[in-house]
């Protein structure tokens, strides 16, 4: 028996997805109690031979997106290319949001007996949908197709949240890293080397510099995403290795948010609170109040054109370092649902590898700026004339050096929201201590993570 989310456990699920992993920060996924339901992964006929199609008649499959403007734009390109292309199979795109309104959409379609064929999906959430039954496995898929899929040129460091338990479930398409966003028009002003901030002592003198100056080093909303990235810098881990318990409360995961309150109790840089927090910080940058920001390799292409339409030169950079570099990757794979038709299924299997192909790979980095994920693409002629030109987009693709996956534990959503609230807590109270702060945090993921 495999176990299938619940409406109230996804809606508890969708609690800890922050949205802006696609389009500027990240996402983070969670389930806490599961229902039992009677469908089995391994019974569904994955990779079974295509059948001989009625020429007179296409095959239809739904997919489901997310995010609008740039990112909407090259998806709906590419699924039109790919209709033109053949006269077997025809893909209806159908947007549903950012990804909280998409999985809880999906969740529900397919508990309805109408989940679409191919969704794109969150990296982190990708356990969960897994480990209830919702996803076709793609291992036989792959084995079946590997000369033409030719997996092993998928980048290596954005594979982790690809298999679950060993098991294939989604390919890599727009996927992400937060990266470091440099005002250097600020930073030649005010004195101070445009190559940026190295390390956090560097950032934290570089923003001693611009307050005097009337600026903030940087706004930075308190996200899951870029304290993870943060972590990995101090040589720490989220979780244990088993995941079963917290690893945040060690002195590596309590070092981010000293850095954070003292920075900010200084006056040095700038966290705002709420819902709004994510695009003030965009704000701030753009608008040229904070020199730096930390936003997803998929935001190149637009701030690139904001700061070309405010007046200053932008660069991008790795995120400063502490102990060593480290950073979480992010954006969404494409991943097909199990209740599907075997005709569906081999339908959307075909667009999967029309939609990660070399070229696609090229043709969105390009658009939008989410990374290349085949190192063919990153290899090719074209991507590195691109980065001659525009070498802000290069940024994300050498720092996956640094990357790790995001952990997938089923509670690990619901965890993230639990950090959150704590790292806030530490921040505005003056009289609660980060380490006070994250062990009541562990605490209470001990107990989620432990079932």
């Amino acid at each position: 028996m495999v176990k299938k989310l619940t409406a109230l456990t996804l809606a508890i699920f969708m609690t800890g997805v922050l949205s802006a992993c696609g389009a500027g920060g990240a996402n983070t996924n969670n389930t806490g109690t599961n229902a039992n339901t009677g469908t089995d992964n391994a019974t569904t006929g994955a990779a079974a031979e295509p059948a001989e199609a009625d020429a007179s008649k296409k095959v239809v499959i739904k997919y489901w997106y997310a995010f609008g403007e740039k990112i909407e734009e090259a998806k709906l390109h590419m699924v039109k290319e790919f209709n033109e292309s053949q006269d077997k199979i025809e893909v209806v795109a159908e947007h549903q949001g950012n990804y909280d309104d998409l999985h809880a959409k999906v969740q529900a379609a397919f508990a309805a007996g109408d989940a679409p064929a191919v969704t794109d999906l969150e990296i982190a959430s990708t356990g969960v949908f897994a480990r209830s039954g919702m996803l076709e496995e793609l291992t036989t898929y792959a084995e079946r197709d590997k000369d033409q899929l030719q997996i092993d040129d998928f980048n290596p460091g954005l594979m982790g949240n690809a298999y679950v338990d060993g098991k294939l479930y989604g390919l890599p398409f727009m996927r992400s890293t937060p990266i470091l966003y440099k005002n250097v028009t600020m930073l030649k002003d005010a004195g101070l080397d445009p190559a940026g901030p190295k390390t956090w002592d560097e950032l934290e003198q570089y923003s001693r510099v611009l307050k005097e100056k009337g600026k903030v080093g940087m706004t930075v909303p308190i996200d899951i995403w870029f304290y993870e990235g943060l972590v990995a810098q101090s040589g720490g881990q989220m979780l244990s290795e088993d995941g079963k318990s917290a690893a945040f409360n060690s002195p590596e995961g309590v070092a981010p948010v000293e850095f954070w309150k003292k920075l900010s109790s200084e006056g040095l840089i700038k966290i705002p609170m709420g819902d709004e927090a994510g695009p003030t910080a965009d704000k701030d940058w753009s608008n040229q109040l904070s020199a730096f920001k930390f936003a997803s390799t998929a935001g190149v292409t637009g701030s690139l054109e904001i700061a070309k339409g405010n007046g200053f030169e932008m660069e991008t950079s790795f995120m400063p370092s502490n102990v060593s570099y480290g950073v979480p990757t992010g954006g969404c794979q494409l991943v097909i649902t199990s209740k599907s038709s075997d005709e569906e299924k081999q339908a959307a299997w075909e667009f999967l590898k029309w939609m990660t192909s070399k070229e696609n790979t090229i043709y969105q980095h390009k658009h939008v700026g989410y990374l290349p994920t085949r190192l063919s693409a990153v290899e090719s002629d074209e991507l590195k004339a691109h980065f001659a030109e525009f070498p802000q987009f290069k940024v994300a693709v050498d720092q996956l050096e640094f990357a790790r996956p995001r952990p997938m534990e089923n509670a690990y959503p619901e965890v993230a929201k639990i950090i959150k609230e704590a790292i806030e807590k530490a921040i505005l109270d003056p009289k609660v201590s980060p380490q006070d702060s994250l062990n009541q945090a562990a605490e209470k993921a001990n107990k989620l993570l432990s079932k």
